[in-house]
């Protein structure tokens, strides 16, 4: 059957209060409309025809009243962080299988960085290896300097 497949478009749900909620498809939104539980805020160009009337698809509905939605947490792991970043290095943003990512803190743990949302990424194995190489050097370099303090003052700082 022709034109079914419109039916199947997605259509935006929103709360009472026009905060997104959901994503549903055009024919559970059109029964929503129907049944008076939601009412149509954006029609699309397509329309679904009876015998003697022809309904617009909404493309946005409005639910007419308040539900409230649990604010639903993810957990924090490799897996969803991989998700999140999907699959793409943060440094060189090369798209890699994930046995070859690594997640990595923006800021060290060894510089109190939590294992939060904000402070992980995926990073490729290679450009892990060259940070970890680049921050070592830093380190060198700074107790080279601080050696070299020690020696001209004659006193540890």
């Amino acid at each position: 059957m022709p034109g079914l497949g419109r039916l199947q478009k997605p259509v935006l749900v929103l709360n009472a209060s026009y905060e997104p909620i959901n994503i549903c498809a055009a024919r559970r939104a059109l029964v929503l409309v129907l049944k008076g539980v939601a009412s149509a805020e954006e029609e699309s160009a397509h329309a679904v025809h009876s015998a003697r009337h022809s309904v617009r698809l909404p493309s946005v509905i409005r639910l007419l009243e308040y539900r409230r939605i649990p604010h639903q947490t993810r957990a924090l792991s490799r897996k969803n962080i991989l998700m999140r970043d999907r699959y793409t290095c943060q440094y060189c943003l090369r798209t890699m299988p994930s046995g070859e990512l690594t997640l990595d803190h923006v800021v060290p743990r060894s510089r109190a960085g939590e294992s939060a949302w904000e402070n992980l990424g995926a990073a490729s194995g290679a450009q892990a290896r060259s940070l970890l190489i680049r921050k070592d050097e830093k380190r060198r370099s700074a107790r080279v300097y601080s050696n070299a303090l020690v020696e001209e003052n004659g006193n540890p700082l």
